[in-house]
């Protein structure tokens, strides 16, 4: 069964993965879905030990930056500390 998700990326990323896609007769979701089944596949320790295909080094430029969100709190405190 498919479930629907909302996702952000950088446009530019998504720019080039579509592109991938469309030429390797796949959907950007169908794209996205082969890379979350190698992810949660098991027996990662890290996301840098995730084998990915080639297809990672012609969409991406650089280093990998994970960001992780911050915690609502974080963010409320920050906004109210801003207004003092």
């Amino acid at each position: 069964m498919d479930a629907k998700v909302t996702l952000s990326f950088d446009a530019n990323i998504i720019d080039k993965a579509k592109h991938y896609a469309e030429n390797h007769g796949i959907s950007l979701s169908r794209l996205t879905e082969i890379l979350l089944r190698k992810a949660t596949s098991g027996g990662y320790h890290s996301i840098e030990d995730i084998p990915v295909a080639d297809w990672v080094n012609t969409v991406s430029e650089g280093e990998a930056e994970y960001i992780t969100p911050r915690k609502r709190n974080a963010v409320k405190d920050e906004y109210y500390n801003r207004k003092k």
